[in-house]
């Protein structure tokens, strides 16, 4: 088991895009297992490599509420197909801007193409939270954060404090 450093905002990796994985081998399964054990310590529900630091297209998702009943979805170069048109506004919160949370609007539907954990190329029909969810990872791949789907105010506000927690830290 293997923890790994989350990047916070405004770290500026964060803005860099992944890159595509070419297959799926031992290093890519473990790095998938190393940010799932991250994601359930840290806790969150969802985890793109590029918040560890890893510039790679690898998302790991579960939205289980209960350690015991674990159901993690590993993505690797995840693509939404297709999007609903009907917009859907939900609060969401990112590992990578802790403590903070908005009300973003998204489609409420997506289909994702993906490889798994094995290299099978799957096609998954998501809604509600884990469309969401995927989205949100997603966008962490071409190194977009929730803050920026924010009017300009509100995004300035987050990270100022942002700034501010970092230094107090340092």
């Amino acid at each position: 088991m293997s923890i790994l450093t989350i990047l916070k905002e405004p770290d500026t990796f964060l803005r860099k895009k992944s890159l595509r994985v070419k297959e799926v081998n031992k290093e890519i399964k473990k790095l998938m297992k190393d940010m799932l054990d991250t994601m359930y310590a840290a806790p969150g529900i969802g985890l793109a490599a590029a918040q560890v630091g890893i510039l790679k297209r690898v998302v790991v998702i579960d939205l289980s509420k209960e350690s015991t009943e674990r159901k993690p979805i590993f993505f690797v170069n995840p693509v939404i197909i297709w999007k609903s048109k009907i917009l859907v506004t939900k609060e969401e919160g990112c590992l990578s801007i802790p403590d903070h949370f908005a009300e973003i609007k998204r489609p409420d539907a997506c289909h994702v193409k993906y490889l798994n954990q094995n290299g099978k190329e799957k096609i998954l029909k998501a809604d509600g939270l884990l469309a969401t969810c995927i989205q949100h990872e997603i966008d962490h791949c071409n190194g977009i954060l929730f803050l920026d789907y924010l009017s300009k105010l509100k995004k300035a506000f987050i990270t100022r404090k942002l700034i501010k927690a970092k230094k107090n830290q340092e």
